[in-house]
Order: structure tokens, then C-alpha cells, then sequence
């Protein structure tokens, strides 16, 4: 899953990188506000995909002193921030640029033909020429999100992939996709505000579709802000914990579970904690022979006149009982823990206390 999501980010960084200076040069020569704040878009997206490119390396260190349970949650720190600047930038710069040309709407001037490399070139064929390559590039950065998402979305059992944007469980995928999506339909945004613009002589159609690029980049920010700050805030995994009670239901040695709980570390890491109450039936039973074996056990080693002294007899007795109580608690917790990381293989942290041994139900008068 993280190689997917790195190879996803690389190949976004790689496209949107050449994709600004193309932009930026169209806008620079065309006087285009969508032009513009396609530019502005596409950089703000190369950034952002360079943060979710640190919250993934950042992720894959191991636990240490300070982060027992690995650095996995600061690839949605990093995300977050990643959101954060796609807004408040991204959109922030978008808006604010269409806002001046809208001012100064009655003085745009017309560009006229110009000469590059001994030919003339139109500024309308050059905004559309750089919003085709720019397509082109996206787009395959976006067939490479895609089929990643897809791949992940079928793997979770999921068919719709709108709807799987709201339960899936990898935000930097999730941000590629969105970006990218966001990127092509920015793309045609600005291809229809150029053409209007050109075919019509009136230049807020340029300065409105640039603007609603600027909104839409907004939203997807909003939006991914939201997903990220999901996981930061203590999210609990149902469905492992749906799976835990499943086990107990099932196991013949245990009652039921009490207070459990869950918090999603990461995609591939969940914390579980829970309560549990041993059935008396079924650890009663056989238990009194594992004593005796075990308290041989502990008397074997003896001379025989300290063997037969009380006090000694007693502790062994005593130590016997607690000794082959605990062995068989925690077969029963390892039987648990096992069965939980097979069934849920992101479950990587559990932790079990024995509340207590249910009492057989009253038989009926």
C-alpha cells in the first residue's frame, strides 16, 4: 500500500512540476487569469504533493524512544498541512488574482500575435497547445492515482469509488486522486474560459473560470483537511472491533468481552484493547491435573524430608494453582491475539485483561 501511494506522489510531483513552468509561461506571454491561476494550481500541487511525499517517508520509520508505536500518523500531520496550503494558498492566490483582473477588467489589452523562433504564434493557440500537454502529463499522472485507487478499492471489497472516497482508509492516495481530478477538470475550466474569452472579446469569461478554479481547489482542500483530521483524533476501527466480538462469540472459553476499544494508529496499524471473562465450564474442567503436574514439578527438585514438610507443600500448592491458572488465561489470550491478526491483519497491538470467570447459568427449577 505505501509503495502504491509513493509511486502515486512521485509520478504527481515529476507531471505537475513541468506542468507549472509551461503554464507559467503561457500566463506570463497570454495575459490569461485562468492561465494564471492554473499555474498557481498546479504549483500549489507539485508543494502539496511534496509534503504527502515527507508524510510517507516520515511514516515508514520504526518505533523508538519517543514514538512506540512507529510515526505513522505523521503522514496525516503532513497531509493536513498539505490541505492547509492547497487552501489557504492555492486557493487564497486564486481568487485574489481574479479579484485585480476583475478590477482592471476595463483595461486588459487585447495580445496580439507574436513572434517566437521566427514564427508568429497566436496567444489563443498557445494557451490551448500548453493546456493540451498539460492534460496530457496530468493525465497520466492521474491513470497511475487511479489505477492504484481502484486496485485498493476492490482489495477492501468496495464497487462505487465515489462513495469508497468517504471510507477509504489510505488519505494520501485519496489526496493524488482528488488532486489530479481537480487538476483535468481545471484544465478544462481554462480551456473553456481561453475559448470563450477569444471567440466572445469578453474577458470575464477568462476572469469567472478562473475564479471557479480557485473555489474548486478550495473544496478538495476542505474536504482533505476533514479525511486527514479523521485520523488524527483517535478514530476507532469498527470493523476490527466487529471482528473481535465475532471471536469471542465464537471461541468456547470465553464468556464475552467488556470495554473494548480501538484507535487507528495508521492504515496498517490499529490499537485494541478490551476486557474478558473466562467461562468457569470451560477452565474448570482438567484444571485440578495441570495443578498436580505443576506442583510436582515444583517439589521434584526437593530432598524428600523438605518435600513433606506443611509449609512447603503449601507454597508449592499455592504457587501450583496460580502458576496453572495463568498458563491457561494466557493460552487463551495468545488463542485471541492470533485469531485477530489473521482475520485483521492491520490489528498489529492488542491487549487483553482477564476481568474475571463467568459463573455456569442457574439450571432451570
Amino acid at each position: 500500500m505505501a509503495h502504491s501511494s509513493r509511486r502515486a506522489v512521485l509520478t504527481a510531483i515529476a507531471s505537475n512540476a513541468i506542468v507549472t513552468v509551461i503554464k507559467t509561461v503561457a500566463a506570463l506571454v497570454s495575459g490569461s487569469a485562468a492561465m494564471m491561476n492554473e499555474a498557481i494550481h498546479s504549483l500549489m500541487d507539485t508543494l502539496n504533493q511534496g509534503f504527502l511525499f515527507l508524510g510517507l517517508r516520515e511514516s515508514e520509520r520504526r518505533p523508538d524512544r519517543l514514538y512506540a508505536f512507529g510515526h505513522g500518523q505523521k503522514k496525516y500531520l503532513w497531509n493536513l498541512w498539505s490541505a492547509i496550503g492547497l487552501f489557504s494558498i492555492g486557493a487564497g492566490l486564486g481568487l485574489s488574482h481574479a479579484w485585480h483582473s476583475w478590477q482592471k477588467l476595463d483595461r486588459i489589452e487585447e495580445l496580439e500575435p507574436f513572434v517566437l523562433l521566427g514564427r508568429t504564434i497566436d496567444p489563443l493557440f498557445l494557451n490551448l497547445a500548453v493546456l493540451a500537454i498539460a492534460f496530457l502529463l496530468e493525465g497520466y499522472s492521474f491513470l497511475v492515482a487511479g489505477r492504484q485507487y481502484l486496485g485498493k478499492m476492490r482489495r477492501d471489497g468496495q464497487r462505487n469509488p465515489f462513495r469508497y472516497l468517504l471510507h477509504a482508509d489510505d488519505p494520501t492516495l485519496v489526496a493524488v486522486v482528488l488532486e489530479d481530478s481537480v487538476a483535468m477538470l481545471g484544465l478544462v475550466f481554462a480551456a473553456v474560459g481561453v475559448g470563450l474569452t477569444a471567440a466572445t472579446g469578453d474577458h470575464r469569461w477568462d476572469i469567472a473560470f478562473s475564479a471557479l478554479i480557485a473555489v474548486m481547489l478550495g473544496l478538495i482542500a476542505f474536504y482533505l483537511g476533514f479525511t486527514n483530521m479523521r485520523f488524527l483524533a483517535d478514530m476507532r476501527d469498527r470493523e476490527a472491533e466487529a471482528a473481535f466480538r465475532n471471536l469471542v462469540e465464537e471461541h468456547p472459553e470465553v464468556e464475552q468481552c467488556h470495554d473494548l476499544r480501538s484507535i487507528i494508529l495508521d492504515e496498517r496499524h490499529t490499537l485494541l484493547v478490551a476486557e474478558i471473562e473466562i467461562r468457569e465450564e470451560a477452565l474448570i474442567p482438567g484444571l485440578k491435573e495441570q495443578i498436580d503436574a505443576e506442583q510436582e514439578r515444583i517439589l521434584a527438585p526437593l530432598p524428600e524430608q523438605r518435600r513433606q514438610l506443611e509449609e512447603v507443600r503449601c507454597y508449592a500448592a499455592t504457587r501450583a494453582a496460580a502458576q496453572a491458572t495463568l498458563t491457561r488465561t494466557e493460552l487463551i489470550i495468545d488463542e485471541l491475539v492470533t485469531a485477530i491478526k489473521q482475520r485483521m491483519p492491520r490489528v498489529s497491538h492488542v491487549t487483553l485483561e482477564i476481568q474475571g470467570i463467568a459463573s455456569p447459568p442457574e439450571p432451570p427449577a
